[in-house]
């Protein structure tokens, strides 16, 4: 077991399961005993609080293939580990992409004992979240002072970003705004033509559902 976290660049994603409602007695090594009858592991990640060093109820996995990945999402999944079931899935980037429909946030100004865990329990509440939030870390996965946070709906973050732009978060006041995109035009995410996209997206999910719902 790797003794830095690994990148989300360094990971394969696709190799990689995601792993929730982890008891507190829960260790790295128990999750690598239990994951490597799977399949071979290359690296077990529960982020742990900075102060306490307690993990956070969450972590990653990473296989050797996407094989082994799949397999164990599927036989691991509602594991009991000190009495609590295990929530096991595939940490794919392209699931994520799936569903992204770009109702991303950025969170800036964060006070360094803010983690990935107070970032869900603050910003889950306007909605549900379509990935584990994001805190930008440096080489000693210390805090940058910034993440990201990404929605499945612009409801949910239009409401988080006018709920939360200038709240504290421990002894700071964030500021919440739409993230920059990924493609270097400067441009932010939740302009209109994302926004029609999103409800294009929503009304085919729909008329999808309806249609299986009769039998078509």
């Amino acid at each position: 077991m790797s003794g830095r976290p690994p990148t989300e660049a360094e990971r394969n994603q696709e190799a990689t399961v995601y792993i929730g409602n982890i008891d507190e007695q829960v260790t790295d090594p128990v999750i690598w005993e239990l994951m490597i009858q799977a399949g071979p592991v290359v690296n077990v990640y529960l982020p742990k609080d900075r102060i306490t060093q307690q993990h956070q109820g969450f972590g990653f996995c990473e296989f050797q293939s996407e094989q082994d990945a799949d397999y164990a999402s599927k036989i691991m999944n509602q594991i009991r580990l000190f009495g609590k079931p295990i929530r096991v899935n595939k940490a794919s980037a392209n699931k994520q992409r799936s569903l992204d429909v770009g109702a991303e946030i950025f969170v800036g100004n964060l006070d360094p004992l803010v983690d990935e865990r107070m970032l869900y329990e603050t910003f889950s509440r306007f909605g549900p979240l379509i990935a584990q939030p994001k805190i930008a870390r440096d080489d000693q996965f210390q805090s940058k002072g910034y993440g990201f946070v990404s929605f499945d709906s612009f409801e949910a973050s239009d409401a988080a970003a006018e709920g939360m732009d200038g709240q504290f978060l421990m002894t700071k006041p964030c500021t919440v705004t739409y993230a920059f995109k990924k493609d270097g035009k400067g441009e932010r995410h939740g302009d209109a033509a994302e926004r029609l996209l999103a409800t294009q997206a929503k009304k085919n999910n729909y008329s999808l559902q309806i249609a299986m719902a009769n039998g078509f």
